[in-house]
């Protein structure tokens, strides 16, 4: 198996994919353009991104979309797959019939950034996708076996016990995370496979066996469609079919073996030994260094239009480019709209079994909570149980306790004083639960916003898993906080009252996490969050009722709305009811309004960010 796998990365050994039935797709676009419009300051302009773009794949092909950045190649293959609501012009047809949501269950999409949790291994990423993508009609094991069939089909057996990594964590190669990015995908067994960019980032070597990868999905009865920026000469030959890009114009659209021999036709022919890819963006571009130059645009030249040449003498990049389109149109695009208004020789049954009768969950609303609980429980433990976070928290609480030293007593001074640590207690784990929420879902926004577009999950499945995964963590530190600080300080020495405290510090914590949820849910941008949360945080603080014993009135219903407030009586209540019924001038009552106060926050807060995040747009046809 060793030898096998070596042979594989070395790109030796040839990678069967599994001969799964796949409903075969023809993808058809006819004169597909697409707008945006863009605000100004004082007005409102439409840009075109795309114009009149044709072309065809069938199963069993790769078609590959060539261009300058900016050309439109993600914006047309985002059309495709359905990530962008319907052209404003033109027509995308499946199998003869229009796209559906319905369809998404056989669309695989892999984005060009690796959208994945660091802290995850290999497999522990494909057999969580298995579990929420494939058909509830599959046993968990069936499933399982499908993510372990997939890691030996993309030659992944050798890391699949390794964590995927990220920026501040080792784990796989470049090459290894573009194969789990497909793996996440082609385990659905989908018949249209879409993806942007696969081989950016990548040397050479690795982009070729990427690319291979893609040509042993297609050979298995699969669509492929990929955007590719700039391939080597050896990539270039692999694909079947070819679209060039410019400025979001047609500039060719047929076999890619068949690419150069058009433009020589033209009277475009690189004058060196140059790599098909780089001529064509050469061309795309407008540049036309080391290429022939056509006999109409040297006519172009000679007249002398000064605003429409440039000072080598060679056309401009607006006239090269107004001059491919043109040659297109008159050339080629007439012949290839005939071939595509022409109805498809598809029998009815495959048209109709291209949509599903209903859309179906890969799982039970109970099975996705579960699964995505257990996944952010195991993603985030690293992060919770880190050595900086633990020596935070140790060694602010020995400091407390060194401070506050045995300062328990009956007297109203000792209470006064010791009434300081139990304040200082409500704003230290009011304070960074709050900044540690805020990240939380602008965070995972790329994340959430992939695997929803995948209809992976229920939206409340994820809210509810998300935020009831880090309540087992977040009562581990503030537990080693007070076993510290409790008997350093003196406090009643009594297992109910410690009990209580950390009963009363947990509802704060998680009051504080549901006011982080909201501000990050609404926002989704982390600066203007960390500067609302600022200044609420500062707020809820200083109305805390510790600074400033008598608040005027017209401002006094802030501490109600403050968790610190809330805490601290409670604190108070936990501490001295016995002893006395007023301490540092509050009055301790018996601790109801303020216990149902924080419950009422810890869940009205988490309602208003599911509110936020549910009306937030996801995707853009998502």
């Amino acid at each position: 198996m060793d030898r096998i796998s070596e042979d594989i990365e070395a790109g030796t050994t040839k990678m069967k994919f599994q001969a799964e039935p796949t409903l075969p797709i023809y993808l058809k676009f006819t004169e597909v353009c697409y707008k945006v419009v863009i605000k100004g300051v004082t007005s409102t302009r439409e840009k075109e991104i795309l114009t009149g773009i044709n072309g065809s794949v069938d199963p069993g092909e790769v078609l590959a979309m060539m261009g300058p950045s900016g050309s439109g190649k993600t914006t047309l293959l985002s059309l495709l797959g359905g990530r962008i609501k319907e052209p404003t012009g033109g027509s995308i047809t499946y199998n003869e019939q229009p796209y559906s949501k319905l369809l998404k269950s056989r669309i695989g999409f892999v984005t060009q950034d690796d959208i994945l949790f660091p802290h995850l291994t290999v497999r522990e990423t494909l057999t969580y996708a298995a579990r929420l993508r494939l058909p509830k009609k599959l046993t968990k094991e069936e499933k399982e076996k499908r993510a372990i069939d997939v890691i030996y089909e993309l030659g992944l057996e050798r890391c699949q016990d390794t964590m995927i990594g990220g920026s501040f964590v080792r784990g796989v190669s470049g090459g290894e995370r573009k194969r789990v990015c497909i793996g996440n995908e082609i385990i659905i067994n989908p018949s249209l496979l879409f993806l942007d960019e696969p081989t950016s980032g990548l040397d050479s070597t690795t982009a070729l066996r990427t690319v291979e990868i893609l040509h042993d999905i297609a050979e298995a009865g699969k669509t492929v469609i990929t955007t590719i920026h700039q391939p080597s000469s050896r990539l270039f030959h692999k694909f079947d079919k070819l679209i060039l890009l410019g400025k979001g114009s047609l500039l060719y659209f047929g076999k890619a073996s068949e690419a150069m021999v058009y433009f020589s036709a033209i009277g475009c022919s690189p004058l060196i030994s140059m790599n098909p890819a780089e001529f064509l963006l050469d061309l795309a571009n407008g540049n036309l260094n080391d290429v022939s130059v056509p006999s109409e645009l040297e006519d172009k030249v000679q007249i002398g239009n000064s605003d429409r040449e440039t000072r080598n003498g060679k056309p401009s990049p607006t006239v090269v480019h107004e001059y491919l389109v043109e040659a297109y149109e008159t050339r080629v695009a007439e012949n290839e709209k005939k071939k595509l208004m022409a109805p498809m020789m598809i029998d009815e049954e495959l048209k109709s079994k291209v949509f599903t009768t209903k859309r179906e969950w890969g799982a039970s609303w109970c099975e996705q909570y579960s699964i995505l609980f257990w996944r952010g429980l195991k993603e985030r433990r690293h992060d919770y149980f880190s050595w900086l976070r633990i020596t935070q928290v140790v060694a602010t609480a020995v400091i407390l306790g060194m401070l506050w030293w045995q300062s328990g007593g009956d007297s109203p001074k000792q209470m006064q004083e010791q009434s300081g640590l139990l304040f200082f207690i409500a704003v230290f784990w009011g304070f960074f639960p709050v900044f540690t929420a805020i990240f939380t879902f602008p965070q995972e926004r790329a994340m959430l916003n992939k695997e929803r577009s995948a209809d992976m999950y229920r939206l409340s499945a994820y809210f509810l898993a998300r935020t009831s995964s880090d309540i087992p963590l977040d009562l581990i530190l503030p537990v080693l906080f007070l076993l510290v600080v409790y008997f350093m300080a003196g406090l009643k020495h009594e297992a109910c009252a410690f009990f209580l405290t950390v009963l009363t510090t947990f509802l704060c914590i998680i009051a504080a996490q549901g006011l982080g949820l909201v501000i990050g849910a609404t926002l989704m941008d982390l600066k203007k969050a960390t500067t609302l949360a600022s200044v609420a945080v500062m707020t809820f603080m200083l109305a805390g009722g510790y600074f400033v014993k008598e608040v005027p009135v017209f401002i006094s219903w802030l501490r109600y709305l403050s968790y610190n407030y809330q805490t601290y009586k409670l604190l108070l209540k936990v501490q001295y009811k016995e002893k006395n019924d007023w301490v540092d001038g509050i009055k301790v009552g018996n601790g109801v309004r303020e216990a149902s106060t924080l419950l009422a926050m810890v869940f009205g807060y988490r309602l208003l960010a599911y509110i936020s995040l549910r009306r937030m747009k996801l995707h853009s046809g998502a």
